[in-house]
């Protein structure tokens, strides 16, 4: 290995070596903030999300960690750059300076995928999954008949929306205004409800 960042440094020399870390950071750091601004103005989207190149081929969108993509790559590059740069000018060696460059700029790298990893965990459809109102405590907005005779219509606070949904129950019928339980699915927009008295 030093043979080989000896023989750079005599053939390319120090001048170059920068103009290439400086043009690693250039590039990585134009992506970085072209990234930001787009974000910022609402323009960005999810720019990993059709960029992303994952071992297996994977999607961005199933839960896995991808470290090859727009954004980990440019980090790496603007770090790697950087650190680069100060090290050949700081005189850190031929050896620590791309090694250390190496570990910054794949440690930023790691850094970003983990971040992006958790937010897209964070990310919901916002889409109401009716099944997840079961046990949730209801208001009867128009009354349940007793014995299954027919159908009322209950509010229940869902996903911190309102949601509004047919009601049937085996017990005795649920008055306007009364409060009740969710107990079971009937079908997609129907429960079986109780009284909670």
């Amino acid at each position: 290995m030093d043979l080989v960042l000896d023989w750079l440094r005599d053939n390319i020399g120090d001048l170059t070596l920068i103009k290439l870390y400086i043009g690693c950071a250039t590039a990585g750091g134009t992506v970085v903030l072209g990234q930001a601004g787009l974000n910022m103005f609402g323009l960005g989207g999810d720019a990993d999300t059709d960029a992303d190149v994952d071992a297996d081929d994977l999607d961005a969108g199933d839960g896995s960690m991808t470290f090859l993509s727009v954004r980990t790559l440019a980090s790496f590059m603007t770090i790697f750059g950087l650190v680069g740069w100060i090290g050949t000018e700081q005189g850190w060696g031929s050896v620590a300076t791309p090694v250390i460059s190496l570990l910054a700029g794949s440690s930023t790298m790691f850094l970003v995928a983990y971040m992006m990893f958790s937010f897209r965990k964070l990310s919901s459809s916002g889409n109401v999954k009716p099944r997840d109102a079961i046990g949730v405590t209801a208001q009867v907005y128009l009354k349940v008949p007793a014995k299954r005779t027919g159908q009322g219509k209950v509010t229940v606070n869902l996903q911190g929306r309102s949601q509004e949904f047919n009601a049937v129950t085996d017990g005795e019928e649920l008055p306007t205004g009364a409060a009740c339980r969710l107990i079971g699915m009937t079908t997609e927009d129907t429960f079986e409800v109780e009284s909670l008295n």
